[in-house]
């Protein structure tokens, strides 16, 4: 039963397909995608060569894995239309943002249930994604890690740090992009031609991002390496935080946080 189904073939579902497909974690003829949209299908099939079919009940027998990867408000019409054909085990990982273990265990009490959450750098696998399960899952965890490991990063945490992941991993990502397109302007007003500050402004940001991580340093080591005494860096750093910068995305941060534990 190392066959794996995935419901839902939208953009997330697609790059989860894509990361499986080219693993060695299963045979390309095991996965399979169920989605309405016959043009999603179509390109999964083309593309990867994996298995499509609008038959959700049928696809499901016989998977030891079910991915849920649908939005929120399609959840509960899912499981609605499955509970009564999943065995006991059969392992279900939810994509879907904001519904607990607990609240899945609710339509599907004898099902184990693993929550994860990436992001949308899953497109060029290099998504971060939280993954947080109950105990009873404890000898699946690492092929869950595994799998997700194929689209980029993963980090086991506890269930009640999802919400907080999603802000920070999820929501993240727009964040980023902001500050992106802040520098990018600057660049212009500066006097290059957009498609120039863009270019200098994009490579900027992947190799800062890339210090930090492959040197386990903190942000304000490399941060160091590039101010010089009365430079023009630690002068800019400087009128940055006279404007709020760190207080205004603590602040981002935390609206954040607070609108995602209303929402239901």
């Amino acid at each position: 039963m190392n066959k794996i189904t995935i419901i839902g073939g939208g953009n997330l579902g697609k790059s989860i397909i894509s990361g499986l497909a080219n693993s060695d974690l299963f045979k390309v003829k095991d996965i399979t995608v169920v989605d309405k949209s016959k043009y999603n299908l179509k390109e999964v099939e083309e593309k990867l060569g994996v298995s499509t079919s609008q038959d959700i009940i049928n696809s499901i027998k016989d998977v030891k894995w079910v991915i849920l990867c649908v939005q929120p408000r399609q959840l509960d019409v899912v499981l609605q239309e499955i509970k009564d054909v999943l065995t006991s085990d059969q392992i279900l990982i939810s994509t879907v943002t904001g519904t607990s273990i607990a609240e899945i265990n609710e339509v599907v009490p004898n099902n184990k249930v693993v929550r994860v959450m990436p992001n949308t750098g899953a497109a060029k696998k290099l998504s971060m994604t939280c993954i947080s399960a109950n105990e009873d899952v404890k000898e699946e965890l690492a092929t869950v890690e595994k799998m997700f490991d194929t689209i980029g990063e993963t980090l086991v945490i506890e269930e009640r740090l999802m919400q907080a992941a999603t802000v920070l991993g999820a929501s993240g990502i727009a964040f980023f992009l902001r500050f992106l397109r802040a520098m990018i302007q600057g660049g212009i007003q500066m006097g290059f031609h957009p498609h120039e500050a863009q270019i200098i402004a994009v490579q900027t940001a992947i190799g800062a991002a890339t210090l930090v991580a492959e040197n386990g340093t903190h942000p304000e080591r490399e941060i160091d390496k590039v101010t010089t005494p009365q430079g023009c860096t630690i002068e800019g750093l400087n009128e940055m935080e006279h404007q709020g910068l760190s207080s205004s995305v603590i602040k981002g941060v935390m609206a954040s946080y607070e609108k995602i534990n209303t929402i239901k």
